[in-house]
C-alpha cells in the first residue's frame, strides 16, 4: 500500500529534476494541512469553544485548508510553483491579519508557520523567493508590533515594553535566513555539478558503447577473415588430394593392360569423388556455421577410418615423404563426429608436411589401452618445436607459419573437438628431431553398426 501511494507521490508530470525531487514532500505537506487544520479546530471547538478573536483565525485557517487541496491538483497536473505560490501567498496574508488582530506577543510560542515559510520558500522556490518570504515576514511582523503598540497606548503600558522582541526577531530570522540562503546556493551548486557529472558520464558511456560497438565489429570481421582463412586452408588440402590423382592421368596412358587401365582410371577417380565428398561436407559445415549446427558424434572404427584414409594421405604428402601406416588390427570404436575426425588426421598430416620440405617419415600408430583408452600416435620427423611454440600451441590464431598459409586455429579447433568428445590431445617435440601428437579417445563400448 506504501509503495503505491509512494509511486503516486512521484508520479506527478513536473518536467524540472529539483521540482520533480520535492513534488512527494510538498504533496505531503500539503495533505496534512488539508486534512489536519479542519480537524484541530474541531477539536479545540469541542474541548474549548471559540474564543473571542478567534474566527477571523479560523476562516483564514479554512481558505489555507482549501486551498492546499487546489494546490496539490494543480500539482498533479504538473504546475508545481504555481502551486507553493498559491499555498505560500494566503499563508503570509493570514499572518498579517493574525499578527494585527492579536499582536506579536500572542504568536511567539507557535514559531512553526513562519519558519515553514521560510524554509519552504527558500528550498523549494528558490533564493530569490527566500529573501521575498523574509522581507513579508517583517513585514507582518511590523504590522503585529504595531498592533501591540496601539494595545499598549491604549492600556497605558509603556512602549518599550510592546517592542522588546522586536531587535531579537529581527536578528534571528535575519541569520535564519543567511544561513538558509547559504545552504541553498550550497545545495543547488552541489545539485548541478552532479547533473553535470551525469550528463558527461551519459556521454561517456555513450563514447564507450560506440567504442565498443565499433571494437566488436572489427573482432568479428577479424574472426570472420580467420575463420574463412583457415576453412580455405583445409579446403587446399583436400584441393592438393585431388590434384594428386588427377597428376595420375599422365601415367596411366603408359599402362599397356586394358583392364589394368581402366581399373586405375576407376581407382583415381574414385579417391577424387572421395576427396570431393570431403570438400562437400566442409563447405555444409561452412554453410550451417551461422545456425550454430552441433556435431553429429556417431560410432565407427578408428582402425578402419584411418585405413580408408590412406590414399588421401599419400597423395596430401610429396614423394619425398614416406608414410607409415598401421598394421590391421582389432577394431577400435570411437563416439565422435566422423568428418571431423577425418580432417583432424589431414589437418596433422598437413601440418607435418609443412614441417618437413626436405622430406621425412609420417606415421600413424593406434593402439587401445586397458584403461579403456584408444590412443592414436602421429608422428613425423620435421624440425620440431621449442618450448615457447609448445606453449602456445593449442591457443586460438596462434601459428608459425605465414597469414597466407596458416591461421593458428586448426589445433584449437581439434582441442576443442576431442574434450566435446571426451577426448585429449598432448604434443611432444624436440627441435631438428620431430613432433608427435598423441590423441586419446574413450573406447566406445557399444557395439559397431553393422
Amino acid at each position: 500500500m506504501w509503495n503505491g501511494f509512494a509511486h503516486w507521490l512521484r508520479s506527478a508530470p513536473i518536467a524540472d529534476p529539483v521540482d520533480r525531487r520535492n513534488a512527494p514532500v510538498m504533496q505531503v505537506l500539503l495533505l496534512f494541512y488539508g486534512a489536519l487544520l479542519p480537524l484541530t479546530w474541531v477539536w479545540h471547538a469541542v474541548t474549548r469553544g471559540i474564543q473571542a478573536g478567534e474566527p477571523v483565525v479560523l476562516l483564514m485557517d479554512m481558505v489555507i485548508a482549501a486551498l492546499a487541496w487546489v494546490s496539490i491538483a494543480m500539482i498533479r497536473h504538473g504546475r508545481f510553483r504555481p502551486a507553493i505560490v498559491l499555498f505560500l501567498a494566503p499563508q503570509l496574508i493570514s499572518m498579517g491579519i493574525t499578527f494585527f488582530a492579536l499582536g506579536v506577543q500572542s504568536q511567539l510560542l507557535d514559531p512553526a508557520p513562519t519558519m515553514l515559510t521560510l524554509v519552504i520558500s527558500g528550498l523549494v522556490l528558490g533564493r530569490n523567493a527566500l529573501w521575498i518570504a523574509f522581507g513579508l515576514l517583517m513585514l507582518v511582523f511590523a504590522t503585529g508590533f504595531v498592533s501591540d503598540a496601539i494595545r499598549a497606548t491604549q492600556l497605558g503600558v509603556p512602549l518599550r515594553r510592546a517592542l522588546a522582541n522586536a531587535p531579537v526577531i529581527l536578528i534571528s530570522y535575519s541569520l535564519i535566513t543567511i544561513v538558509l540562503d547559504r545552504s541553498i546556493k550550497a545545495l543547488r551548486e552541489s545539485l548541478a555539478e552532479s547533473d553535470a557529472r551525469g550528463r558527461d558520464l551519459q556521454r561517456e558511456m555513450a563514447e564507450r558503447e560506440r567504442a565498443q560497438a565499433q571494437l566488436i565489429h572489427s573482432q568479428k570481421m577479424e574472426a570472420t577473415g580467420r575463420l574463412a582463412s583457415g576453412l580455405s586452408h583445409d579446403f587446399n588440402n583436400i584441393l592438393d588430394v585431388i590434384s594428386g590423382y588427377a597428376e595420375q592421368r599422365h601415367d596411366i596412358p603408359d599402362i599397356e593392360n586394358r583392364d589394368a587401365r581402366d581399373a586405375a582410371f576407376s581407382k583415381a577417380l574414385g579417391s577424387v569423388e572421395v576427396a570431393a565428398a570431403r570438400g562437400t561436407a566442409l563447405t555444409r559445415k561452412l554453410l550451417t556455421f551461422s545456425r550454430h549446427d552441433m556435431a553429429r558424434p556417431q560410432v565407427f572404427d578408428a582402425v578402419r577410418l584411418i585405413a580408408e584414409l590412406q590414399p588421401m594421405l599419400r597423395q596430401l604428402l610429396p614423394r619425398n615423404i614416406r608414410l607409415d601406416m598401421p598394421d590391421p588390427t582389432e577394431p577400435l570404436p570411437v563416439r565422435i563426429d566422423r568428418s571431423e575426425f577425418e580432417m583432424m588426421i589431414l589437418n596433422i598430416a598437413a601440418n607435418a608436411r609443412d614441417a618437413m620440405e626436405q622430406g621425412g617419415r609420417f606415421g600413424i600408430r593406434l593402439e587401445g589401452k586397458p584403461d579403456g583408452i584408444v590412443e592414436i600416435a602421429l608422428s613425423d620427423t620435421g624440425h620440431g618445436m621449442d618450448d615457447d611454440v609448445l606453449q602456445h600451441i593449442f591457443e586460438p590464431f596462434f601459428t608459425t607459419k605465414d597469414a597466407v598459409d596458416g591461421t593458428g586455429l586448426g589445433l584449437a579447433v581439434i582441442r576443442d573437438l576431442l574434450k566435446t568428445a571426451g577426448g585429449n590431445i598432448s604434443v611432444r617435440s624436440t627441435v631438428g628431431e620431430g613432433t608427435t601428437f598423441l590423441v586419446q579417445l574413450p573406447l566406445e563400448p557399444a557395439p559397431l553398426p553393422g
